[in-house]
């Protein structure tokens, strides 16, 4: 079952941040801090609270996944059309259940969510080498709107 996460999920939710965190830790340590999360429970339980920022979980006895979203809307922009965006900051699903289908239920699960809610369009960012993930989002039927480059100095 996937539902809007609550303040009983939180622990859950950190435990899965943490995966998540190691992914991009092994592909950019450059970047990101091991054995860490980029929400505390309490900044996490804020959040749960902003509807602006929903997240999903998928639940089966315990919660399996996750989906952060957020909301973002442009309205009277000198060059950008007027349109609302729903942008998935994270999909998590736990590395003891994968292989079952959790991630393409949640990501289409948010699919719905955006398209009742009026948004134009989904987006989120992959990091270079997280190929597991961009084949994933290529799979739900997403394609490249436009390419981060970097140089390190």
């Amino acid at each position: 079952m996937i539902r809007k996460a609550n303040e009983t999920d939180v622990k859950r939710i950190i435990e899965l941040l943490h995966q998540v965190n190691m992914v991009h830790y092994e592909i950019r340590p450059d970047l990101f801090k091991p054995h860490t999360t980029k929400y505390d429970e309490h900044e996490l339980e804020a959040l749960l609270t902003d509807d602006q920022k929903p997240v999903f979980v998928y639940e089966d006895g315990q919660i399996l996944g996750y989906a952060f979203c957020q909301i973002t809307e442009v309205k009277g922009h000198a060059l950008l059309q007027d349109v609302k965006t729903l942008y998935i900051d994270d999909i998590c699903v736990d590395e003891a259940a994968r292989g079952r289908h959790i991630g393409k239920a949640l990501y289409e699960h948010v699919h719905h969510y955006a398209q009742s809610i009026g948004c134009h369009n989904i987006t989120l960012n992959v990091w270079e080498g997280n190929t597991p993930a961009l084949s994933f989002y290529k799979s739900m039927g997403m394609g490249i709107q436009k390419t981060t480059m970097e140089v390190i100095l």
